[in-house]
């Protein structure tokens, strides 16, 4: 499902039991110098990042100070969180001019302890190629580093790397539990592009060899992924960002069923293997 860019205010682009995607919450939080913002989300753990900006936060307790700070674009610096447990409260204080601030989200009853991940905590992975247009950075703000102190939730921001090209790809999905080859997560994109004003296209095939659709995607699209395999490409002369969100239904590391017809491709793309590691 492709949800087009608008004013929120605030409020929920996903909000708890989606109809699609009902492991995952998604709210995108824009502040100026000093407002705060508060929320509580019960029953589903959640994420702190700022896309641009500097915000300090708490969480009943718990304090960061000054997470964040890029500046124009989610180009311009390195991502960083804070994790806020099941249902707890957090207040979120803009100490810059301006913050947006994006907020992940996963279902999960057991109540964990808040913590920061900065910049230097974060778990990078580089891989793909120019000449397989598949040249991919993903920098995993909740990744394996932080396996032991979160419940199902993983959350990462994706970049293609130079102008144009795909991500996704081979063709995978992740929409039911049937261990040791595929596990059920609920996914949510949010898309940007550099410069702003590109384009990309999202696929979502439901059976391999039959056609499925195709959501063009702008500066700001949100994505919601139920099931399919979900390849997705940048026009060339174009950077592509998106922030990502996954929910496990019974565990937090992700098993990827790559498409039979184009799994054979695994093999040509350099560095792939360390990449679908990193989700584990």
């Amino acid at each position: 499902m492709h949800i087009a860019p608008f004013d929120n205010r605030n409020q929920p682009i996903v909000d708890v039991d989606d109809a699609t995607v009902p492991l995952n919450y998604f709210n995108i939080v824009k502040l100026s110098a000093d407002q705060a913002f508060d929320y509580q989300v019960p029953g589903y753990e959640t994420c702190i990042v700022p896309a641009t900006g500097s915000v300090d936060v708490e969480v009943e307790g718990f304090s960061a100070s000054d997470l964040g700070g890029r500046g124009v674009d989610v180009w311009d610096g390195e991502p960083e969180g804070v994790y806020v447990p099941s249902g707890a409260k957090a207040r979120i204080i803009c100490r810059s001019e301006t913050a947006e601030v994006f907020v992940a989200g996963a279902r999960y009853d057991e109540v964990l302890s808040p913590f920061a991940v900065r910049a230097d905590e974060l778990d990078l992975v580089q891989y793909g190629s120019d000449d397989t247009k598949t040249h991919r950075k993903i920098k995993h703000i909740l990744g394996q580093k932080q396996h032991d102190k979160v419940g199902r939730l993983l959350v990462s921001e994706l970049f293609t790397v130079g102008s144009g090209g795909w991500s996704g790809f081979p063709s995978h999905k992740h929409d039911t539990d049937r261990l040791p080859v595929e596990t059920r997560h609920d996914e949510t994109y949010n898309f940007r592009f550099r410069p702003n004003h590109g384009s990309g296209v999202q696929m979502l095939q439901r059976e391999d060899g039959k056609p499925g659709d195709a959501y063009h995607i702008v500066d700001g699209s949100t994505i919601c992924l139920d099931n399919g395999y979900h390849p997705c490409c940048v026009l060339p002369g174009y950077e592509m960002y998106y922030f990502t969100i996954l929910g496990g239904l019974s565990q937090r590391s992700l098993v990827q069923f790559f498409q039979p017809s184009h799994a054979d491709q695994i093999e040509t793309i350099p560095g792939i293997k360390d990449m679908i590691a990193k989700f584990k």
